[in-house]
């Protein structure tokens, strides 16, 4: 029941309220930004979102030690329960981190076809993975091809696949390569407005520039419309 109700309590929900449900399992997400916005928070809480519904999560990083990786998700599960008085939360989070798996790879000799070879043997030896997420992906190094296998994973383990990667741009068009966005099922982009970091959905299935009013909250960094 606690897990439950932190699952409903989950920042997630206020994204779901205004992105028609937010991805579909089967799909490919990203979140874009400039460096330090707030990326990793957000795929960590899409990647808690999956592990408070009683599933499996991957966290691939290209750029933090597995550490600081736990440090996140440490700190988000205990400002959602901050939401909610639970007697019991430890054990809660005790029961769901279980079912959480990171990886740790270099993109330089570790590339998204290599992370989805690893995927399948996790598969393989009984993980039945419903969520990945994937930061700070270089698309600089990324082919077409790697997006495509990713994609196919998706599809095939019926998954929902986040990856988070850094630009500069605001505009959907600039968020990854133009042979690779259409596999994107889902664009957010974090943009830092007078002391506020809004975050923006340019692109969720056929839509574009949908109207919201989320952003990350300034100190405990969850998504938001407050």
């Amino acid at each position: 029941m606690a897990k439950q109700e932190l699952y409903e309590k989950s920042p997630i929900r206020a994204f779901d309220e205004v992105s028609n449900g937010g991805l579909k399992a089967g799909e490919l997400g990203l979140v874009t930004a400039k460096k330090g916005l707030g990326k990793t928070s957000v795929l960590v809480q899409f990647g808690m979102d999956t592990l408070l519904n009683g599933k499996q999560l991957v966290h691939v990083s290209f750029d933090q030690h597995s550490e600081n990786v736990i440090s996140w998700y440490d700190g988000i599960f205990s400002e959602i329960a901050k939401k909610k008085t639970i007697s019991n939360a430890q054990e809660v989070k005790e029961q769901i981190l279980k079912n959480r798996t990171i990886l740790n790879f270099n993109q330089d000799n570790f590339n998204l076809e290599k992370v989805v070879n690893t995927l399948n043997a996790l598969k393989a030896g009984g993980i039945a993975v419903a969520g990945v997420v994937i930061d700070n992906v270089d698309f600089s190094k990324v082919k077409e091809s790697d997006v495509q296998v990713v994609a196919a994973y998706a599809k095939a383990t019926k998954s929902k696949v986040w990856m988070s990667a850094t630009v500069t741009s605001d505009k959907l068009e600039d968020s990854a390569p133009k042979a690779i966005l259409p596999y994107f099922s889902a664009v957010l982009h974090l943009s830092s407005k007078a002391s506020v970091t809004q975050l923006s959905i340019l692109k969720m299935g056929k839509n574009t520039d949908l109207s919201t009013n989320l952003k990350l909250d300034s100190k405990s960094l969850l998504i938001t419309t407050k």
